[in-house]
């Protein structure tokens, strides 16, 4: 039993000695190990310590050589510097020196120039006393004062002035008219003798002869069906009257009345009058005088060789050869104008084409349809604008009657051509009323004048003649009054053509010898 316990007791005790002798062991092992490791950590630390002394003298050592360098860098900047600050205070030394000297002799200047000014104001005194003196005794002399005199002066001159311009604007005058006259009546006297025209002609008829009065009956139709129908379809008025074998078509359009006119014609040579063949030959008619139209307008523009005239254009042309002015028809007016102002602008060295295109289209607003109240220059010019037509040739036919203002040569010739036009014997009819009143407008603008004692408008109002008091114009004063008397004209009056304005002055000196 004791052994067993003693073998129980070693057995416990046993394992628990080993693991304390193992711990110990360990432990001292341990122990060992830090022991030579704390040995390891300070020689490096001690090496460490040393080489970073070391590095520390070194760089001390560098820092002190650094120093010593840029302080003696700095020391020779700063040498520098006071060197050119030196050179500086020297040169401003010398710029003080100068303007010292220069400041005293622009005081000497100065002073002797405050000693002339004194000078010259005594000097003026003296002269405005001897002025002031001088000027009495002139006063006294010739019997008036400075302010008379200034106004006898100023008369005088201008008096001088105005007789020398008259004079010179009559030299130019003289000069220009030897000149321009004679050239202008050699261009218009060629440009009339090469152009050969037709006399107006009676007005555009308005009546259709009839073979007897019984058609009268016939054309009126039961219960004036056939005449109802005829002034519908065409829009006139037909008017049958007393009057024998002739009824009268009335309407302001100009085509109308000429196709109301070629209706009842082929009706009457038919002898078939009633509402569905007048129907049937108003239809054909119209579609006749619209051909008619185009074909009217394509033979001027054919005539006169003008090419890409748009077809709007051409018809419009076309209608104007059914109307007339003063008797005169507007198509064949038209070309004439063109005729005319192409020969001008081939004489005067301008744009042909664009003057015989802007001259024939110039009345064309006279053709067109429209209910606008513009006159027919207006109307002319915004459909020439819109069918894209040159702005030279708009331009020509919006000034031709001066309702805007010409911008090319172009357009100036086709006013004179279309006043050339107007204005040639034959041309147009002109009613006695309106003919002397037109005469008594010319004498009455020139009578309203002061100094004019009578005036007479001659050469069927194309001449003026001014008889003038000679007491109150002097030779001066009448070609003064002359242009202005034509100005007036320009300005009152509208006319073709131009007015030649001659004013007489007349000195009679009457003695008898006894």
């Amino acid at each position: 039993m004791m052994q067993e316990e003693l073998m129980v007791l070693l057995y416990i005790l046993l394992p628990l000695a080993g693991g304390f002798l193992g711990w110990i062991a360990r432990w001292l092992y341990a122990k060992m190990q830090l022991t030579s490791a704390e040995q390891r950590a300070q020689r490096i630390l001690t090496e460490a310590q040393k080489q970073a002394e070391a590095q520390k003298k070194e760089m001390l050592v560098e820092a002190k050589d650094q120093i010593i360098r840029e302080r003696n860098q700095q020391e020779r900047e700063n040498r520098e510097w006071r060197a050119e600050i030196q050179r500086y205070e020297r040169r401003l030394i010398q710029k003080e020196e100068n303007l010292d000297k220069k400041i005293e002799m622009i005081e000497r200047q100065e002073q002797s120039l405050q000693d002339r000014i004194k000078a010259l104001a005594q000097k003026e005194a003296v002269l405005a006393n001897q002025e002031a003196e001088y000027m009495k005794k002139l006063e006294h002399v010739a019997q008036m004062n400075q302010q008379d005199a200034k106004a006898l002066l100023i008369q005088t001159m201008e008096s001088e002035a105005k007789r020398d311009a008259q004079a010179l604007i009559n030299k130019i005058e003289q000069e220009s008219q030897l000149n321009s006259e004679k050239r202008a009546r050699e261009i218009l006297v060629t440009t009339i003798q090469r152009l050969a025209t037709e006399v107006t002609n009676e007005v555009t008829i308005t009546s259709v002869n009839l073979p007897n009065d019984e058609m009268k009956g016939r054309i009126i139709g039961r219960e004036g069906r056939n005449i109802r129908t005829l002034e519908t379809l065409i829009g006139v008025d037909i008017i049958v009257d007393d009057t024998p074998e002739a009824v009268v078509i009335s309407s302001f359009d100009p085509v109308r009345r000429e196709i109301a006119r070629i209706v009842l014609e082929r009706l009457i040579i038919d002898g078939r009058i009633h509402p569905a063949r007048i129907e049937e030959v108003v239809q054909k008619v119209n579609k006749e005088i619209s051909q008619k139209i185009f074909e009217e307008g394509e033979k001027v523009v054919f005539d006169l060789g003008i090419h890409n005239m748009n077809p709007e254009l051409i018809r419009a042309l076309g209608r104007l050869y059914f109307r007339t002015s003063y008797g005169q028809n507007v198509l064949m007016h038209s070309k004439e104008v063109a005729v005319i102002a192409g020969m001008l602008a081939a004489e005067l060295g301008c744009n042909r084409e664009i003057a015989k295109r802007g001259a024939l289209l110039h009345d064309i607003g006279k053709g067109i349809e429209t209910d606008s109240d513009q006159n027919h220059a207006e109307i002319g010019m915004e459909m020439a604008r819109k069918l894209g037509e040159d702005p030279r040739v708009v331009n020509a036919i919006g000034s031709h009657h001066n309702d805007v203002e010409p911008i090319c040569l172009e357009s100036v010739l086709c006013q004179i051509a279309d006043a050339i036009s107007a204005a040639r014997p034959g041309a147009r009819r002109e009613t006695l009323d309106n003919y002397i009143k037109r005469l008594e407008n010319l004498e009455g603008i020139a009578e309203g004048f002061t100094g004019v004692d009578k005036a007479y408008a001659i050469q069927a109002g194309r001449e003026l003649r001014i008889l003038v008091n000679n007491e109150q114009i002097s030779d001066d004063q009448a070609k003064e009054l002359a242009r202005d008397i034509a100005k007036k004209i320009e300005s009152d009056l509208k006319y073709p053509g131009r007015i030649k304005v001659t004013l007489i002055r007349e000195t009679r000196i009457i003695e008898y010898a006894r």
